[in-house]
């Protein structure tokens, strides 16, 4: 491993674990997921004050984090790719695609950025969109290793459009694990995975990842629910989440982020994260 990317690894995980807050949401182009995003300036601000780990963020919103005054500020963390999969309904042709093609990671390197992520789509019936993410990764994996960018690649197992209403995630361990040791054969410094149906096997992502993995949050859920699975998932071997919706889309970001930093780098059980958002 490049020096470059171990100094990077270490922004995002310098307490051993990693809370990711993502708000890259603007590349899906989903009208539900720009609800508490309306006005990024302040959102980063109030980010910035609850001091995760790291911010996930497209290259064109990631000034607002990288102008913020001060050495200890959230890492960035850069989306490079963007497509239409989490639209409500089913496209005619479905695409993932780089938003640089010629030169992937060069806006990254531009803002400063600790890591990059790229998705890898497993979608019912659509081969083409998962060669499309394999081949994001591919053209991505090469400048990554070439500038020393830690690259996590996020496999994402989906149902069928018409079974929940929109894709929704498919928990079955069994996929998620499959998808996760092709993203592992293909280089990824770091694994952002769907937590499994049963949490209790999720110790099977982490054990075919062989990195750190970081679990996804997914659509908005019931507060307490989501801190004591959480819980869950981290007393299987996840290293840290990567959680939007269920941090930005709250009355009181500030308090999500606490009761998950005492999680993630104090130990905190799920009913402990909870009191620690209450007495936030």
């Amino acid at each position: 491993m490049r020096v470059s990317n171990k100094a990077r690894m270490k922004r995002l995980f310098s307490h051993g674990g990693c809370l990711d807050v993502a708000i890259d949401h603007g590349v899906c182009n989903e009208p539900s997921f720009m609800v508490g995003l309306e006005d990024m300036a302040a959102v980063v601000d109030t980010l910035v004050a609850a001091r995760p780990d790291a911010i996930q963020m497209a290259y064109g919103q990631a000034d607002l984090l990288q102008n913020c005054e001060g050495r200890d500020k959230p890492a960035l963390v850069m989306r490079l790719d963007m497509g239409n999969p989490y639209n409500d309904q089913r496209h005619r042709v479905m695409w993932s695609q780089l938003q640089n093609e010629d030169e992937p990671i060069i806006g990254a390197l531009e803002m400063d950025a600790a890591c990059v992520v790229v998705n890898l789509f497993m979608l019912p019936d659509e081969p083409d969109l998962f060669h499309q993410c394999v081949h994001n990764i591919a053209r991505v994996r090469a400048d990554c290793l070439k500038y020393g960018m830690p690259l996590m690649i996020e496999p994402l197992v989906m149902l069928p459009n018409d079974v929940r209403g929109g894709y929704q995630v498919d928990g079955n361990a069994d996929k998620i694990v499959t998808l996760v040791r092709l993203a592992s054969e293909m280089g990824a410094d770091i694994i952002k995975a769907d937590p499994t149906e049963n949490p209790d096997d999720f110790h099977r992502v982490v054990e075919a990842a062989r990195c750190p993995v970081l679990v996804r949050g997914g659509g908005k859920e019931d507060l307490e629910t989501v801190l004591r699975k959480s819980a869950r998932l981290m007393a299987q071997g996840a290293n840290g989440m990567v959680y939007g919706r269920n941090i930005y889309q709250h009355a009181n970001p500030r308090a999500v982020v606490a009761a998950l930093m005492a999680m993630i780098h104090n130990g905190a059980s799920g009913e402990e994260a909870w009191d620690i958002y209450n007495r936030g």
